[in-house]
């Protein structure tokens, strides 16, 4: 986890961060959500809402009342189908009228290998998945939204989660859960791929970015040099997994223990699915395997060269 920060915003105020650009803070803090969900307000009379966020009735009239009477709300723009983050978008579309956009259901965007693990059904997963979000409209990597004097890149980011998305708006971009203010992403297969989640690091690590606008915590100053961290990390992470399996075959849940001996045992189930990703990721360059069927609960091996 990154070192602790200043962050602590009240909840339900809009905050101004930049020209054109508002920050909500949601009531929902949490050890996953840090002080809760970031729901950004893009533009100055045509407005983008960016994650609205879990179903709370107090921050849909909070995002509501932000919208002043020259102001109204055009877009609703979810990156990923977690509860935290996509709920509110059916709610605050029946208020405003605009459109809920997205990647699609919480099932899209998921990689071969992760559709294979949950049809398999032996794998788990499944955290606080929204399975019950549509959208109005579907984004492809690559789609330009344009409102009233703002524009927004779609960039497909899966790994966190299969559909989620980061939106560029300049150099400028909205990273949600894929890049945090406060601490690293949750990986946690089938829903989550860390082999995807690694890709995304390196193709949102190819540009040159002036801040990142996390879900989490707050604003990234460094966003690049975040990026290396994040891939740093994660490798390092890789590293310890793979000096535990010199010492013969472990599972996750063994494995998590070991390494992550300063996380609080509130927090030790996400550390074991995050291992379990990347012994998946480890499972698909043939450097370890499974003894007998890969599920969640498997003794893993070094492979044999």
């Amino acid at each position: 986890m990154l070192p602790p920060d200043d962050y602590d915003p009240p909840a339900g105020l809009a905050e101004m961060l930049e020209p054109g650009l508002r920050r909500i803070l949601a009531p929902n803090p949490s050890p996953m959500t840090y002080r809760g969900t970031n729901t950004y307000l893009v533009g100055t009379r045509g407005v983008a809402v960016i994650d609205p966020g879990p179903s709370s009735d107090a921050h849909l009239q909070a995002i509501l009342k932000a919208v002043g009477p020259d102001q109204h709300v055009s877009h609703i723009i979810v990156t990923h189908t977690h509860l935290d983050h996509s709920p509110l978008a059916r709610p605050l579309a029946d208020a405003t009228g605009a459109p809920v956009l997205a990647f699609g259901d919480a099932t899209a965007g998921h990689s071969a290998v992760m559709q294979q693990l949950a049809q398999n059904g032996m794998i788990g997963g499944g955290e606080g998945i929204d399975t019950d979000f549509t959208a109005d409209e579907t984004i492809r990597d690559g789609s330009v939204i344009t409102g009233d004097g703002w524009q927004l890149e779609a960039i497909h980011t899966p790994g966190h989660i299969g559909n989620h998305l980061s939106f560029a708006w300049g150099d400028a971009c909205f990273t949600a859960d894929h890049v945090m203010g406060w601490a690293s992403s949750l990986v946690s297969p089938p829903d989550g791929d860390l082999t995807d989640f690694m890709a995304s690091c390196a193709r949102l690590s190819a540009r040159n970015w002036r801040v990142f606008y996390p879900g989490h915590g707050a604003a990234v100053h460094k966003p690049n040099a975040r990026l290396d961290w994040l891939i740093t990390h994660r490798r390092g992470r890789e590293a310890e997994i793979l000096a535990v399996l010199q010492h013969g075959p472990a599972t996750a849940g063994v494995i998590a223990k070991t390494i992550y001996t300063d996380t609080p045992a509130a927090l030790l189930g996400a550390a074991t699915r995050n291992v379990l990703a990347h012994l998946i990721d480890l499972t698909g360059k043939s450097t370890v395997s499974p003894i007998n069927e890969l599920h969640a609960d498997a003794k893993f091996r070094l492979a044999k060269n």
